[in-house]
């Protein structure tokens, strides 16, 4: 920590420091600017304490499992024991911690000004925590989300959300799972390899919803024979708790019983009595509203992160925030092009995309072009033994403005993915480029080849 600048006036004061506001920070210290960064709770905010990071180490958890319970398959003999949820947590918990501490020796190595408390917008360039004010010439808003519920569906007890789902310290005989989009199949998928029954509902008429159609069908057949169930297209209308358990009653007139109900329903923007709408800041059901360079058209204060309508992802409130540091700094970054932003869904098999979905393709474009490659074709998937497909999705002799997967470790895969949709990639472009044997990698390859008309191997 340094010194605070004379009366307590930053080039830039951060109001959080999750994701968007702790790469803000980082990257506006290497341009040097002065820096006050606020947060109530922990630098790394959700992603790292309560969301992305803990989820991640729980499904490597459940990968583990899922291994041993099959390793016979290849010829592995072992024998599963259980699950010791006390030694998860405590593998989780460290991964967390480690991560944290490195987060914090960034911070104090680009002596930013470090401020605990709850602060509030208190003026176009002034925020307040605690009773004391900061000044700040330029104010960066990034305050992050919280889980939601719906109306009426109170949390407590045996309702809980995905923050008390990641503190559990025993494995539930059975849940249900209220929402089957990233959050709510993440979780169905890691409690049935820990050997719980689950059942998935979910109001819209399929998983994993915004996803490319596709997507979502090859991931419900998936569940199906992992033996998750659910139910797409059926709206939840209440709930009783009693000592053994929840009863979860839908519109269409059933009811599902388990020991525990996790909403899942997605989360709201963090942004209520913060003083936001006091300071003329535009709203909208929550959310700040901005421009695409992420100002607010009030004075210097601009947003970023989950506050901001779209993709509700670390990685985008990540590259935002950097964004916002460059822009102030008078870099003049390339504004962040929303549907470029990879999305994975880590579950069991991953689902991965980037770009367009076919149905968006065909309302932009008009006439488009797609091609699967089967993961059968594969040989590094047939020795993971997983099956899946990458789709592609290009603009009728055009580039390729989608790309779309399914299967174990299909998030590793999206890297590249982005590299085509975001440089505007032709088919025959990653068709000439050499991809190394046996990955999985390939798959992409493969893809291209086939969608530049000279298909190898492909098993559709």
């Amino acid at each position: 920590m340094t010194d605070s600048p004379e009366g307590n006036v930053y080039d830039l004061v951060i109001l959080g420091a999750g994701s968007g506001g702790y790469a803000a920070a980082l990257r506006a210290a290497q341009l040097g600017l002065s820096i006050a960064l606020i947060e109530a709770d922990k630098v790394g905010g959700t992603c790292l304490h309560r969301g992305c990071i803990p989820t991640k180490a729980l499904l490597h958890s459940a990968a583990v499992a899922d291994e041993i319970q099959h390793s016979s398959n290849v010829g592995v003999n072992s024998s599963f024991e259980g699950i010791d949820m006390p030694t998860v947590n405590t593998y989780k918990d460290g991964v967390v911690g480690r991560l944290y501490k490195g987060l914090q020796g960034l911070i104090k190595a680009g002596k930013i000004d470090y401020i605990t408390g709850w602060g509030r917008l208190t003026g176009q360039d002034t925020v307040e925590v605690d009773g004391t004010t900061y000044r700040g010439r330029n104010i960066i808003l990034a305050t992050g989300s919280y889980a939601r519920s719906l109306p009426g569906l109170e949390i407590g007890g045996r309702v809980i959300t995905s923050e008390q789902a990641l503190n559990l310290d025993y494995v539930p005989k059975s849940a249900i799972v209220l929402g089957g989009g990233v959050i709510g199949v993440e979780f169905a998928s890691v409690w049935k390899s820990f050997g719980v029954d689950v059942t998935i509902i979910e109001a819209l008429p399929n998983l994993v919803p915004n996803e490319d159609i596709a997507l979502s069908k090859a991931l419900e057949r998936a569940f199906r024979k992992r033996k998750i169930a659910f139910a797409t297209g059926t709206r939840f209308s209440g709930v009783e708790q009693n000592d053994s358990g929840v009863v979860v009653s839908t519109e269409d007139g059933k009811t599902y019983e388990a020991e525990l109900l996790l909403v899942a329903v997605g989360r709201g923007p963090a942004t209520a009595n913060l003083g936001y709408e006091e300071q003329g800041v535009p709203m909208e059901r929550g959310f700040v509203l901005t421009d695409e360079r992420l100002h607010t058209g009030v004075a210097n204060i601009y947003a970023v992160g989950d506050i901001v309508p779209g993709l509700q992802l670390a990685h985008r409130g990540f590259q935002q925030g950097v964004f916002v540091a460059e822009e102030i700094a008078g870099l003049k970054p390339q504004a962040i092009v929303e549907s470029g932003i990879p999305r994975v869904t880590y579950c069991e098999p991953e689902v991965a995309s980037v770009g367009l979905t076919e149905a968006q393709a065909k309302e932009q474009y008009g006439e488009i072009e797609t091609v699967d490659f089967n993961l059968a074709g594969n040989g590094k998937s047939q020795i993971l033994q997983t099956t899946g497909f990458v789709k592609l999705v290009r603009q009728k002799d055009g580039p390729i403005v989608g790309v779309h997967m399914i299967g174990s470790r299909a998030g590793e895969l999206i890297g590249e993915g982005q590299l085509i949709v975001n440089w505007e990639a032709y088919p025959d472009d990653v068709a000439s480029l050499i991809h190394a044997h046996p990955t999985q990698n390939e798959a992409l390859g493969e893809a291209a080849l086939a969608l530049a008309g000279k298909p190898l191997h492909s098993h559709n």
